[in-house]
């Protein structure tokens, strides 16, 4: 979660002339346990650089849903995982549940690229950054013998999406 904070803050900043802050935070247990990224992106300055009620808030534990779905402002989008998260409280707010990491596991193989498959839904539900931006992230980030995987994580991301929103984006 953390690094695909970064990389949407980054391409933010770096590809799309918006501004951005993001901030992490580890649970006691700094490997394995529960942890929060929070991303603001705006056009405008950013005057309090904390996240109070999200916008759009991605859940991929039971815990972080338990702990984290009521900060949600109402009319939000809420991001899960099937395999991992189970619904049990109505919130006033989009509700979108993906099997992102059954999709990577059967597509790509490997489950490290989880995290940029989630990222590609949140940017196909949200639209607030354009795949090319990540991408251009990402060929900064990751090491060459990992862009292709990173590249297809992407568009598993936008395609899973894309029937909720009406169309992808173009192929990147």
């Amino acid at each position: 979660m953390i690094t695909a904070a970064i990389i949407l803050a980054e391409a933010a900043v770096l590809h799309e002339n918006l501004i951005a802050v993001q901030s992490q935070s580890y649970g006691p247990e700094a490997r394995g346990g529960a942890t929060r990224s929070d991303v603001i992106i705006a056009d405008t300055p950013i005057n309090f650089p904390k996240v109070v009620q999200p916008n759009v808030l991605v859940c991929l534990t039971q815990q972080a849903y338990a702990s984290y779905c009521s900060l949600l402002r109402p009319g939000g989008l809420l991001l899960t995982d099937r395999r991992y998260v189970k619904l049990e409280t109505k919130v006033d707010a989009r509700q979108v549940e993906l099997a992102m990491y059954e999709t990577v596991l059967e597509k790509i193989g490997k489950p490290i690229v989880f995290n940029i498959c989630m990222l590609g839904a949140v940017i196909g539900l949200t639209r607030l950054v354009r795949p090319e931006s990540i991408l251009k992230v990402l060929e900064r980030q990751i090491a060459p013998g990992f862009q292709e995987m990173n590249r297809q994580a992407l568009e598993l991301g936008l395609q899973l999406t894309a029937s909720r929103e009406g169309g992808a984006y173009e192929n990147t």
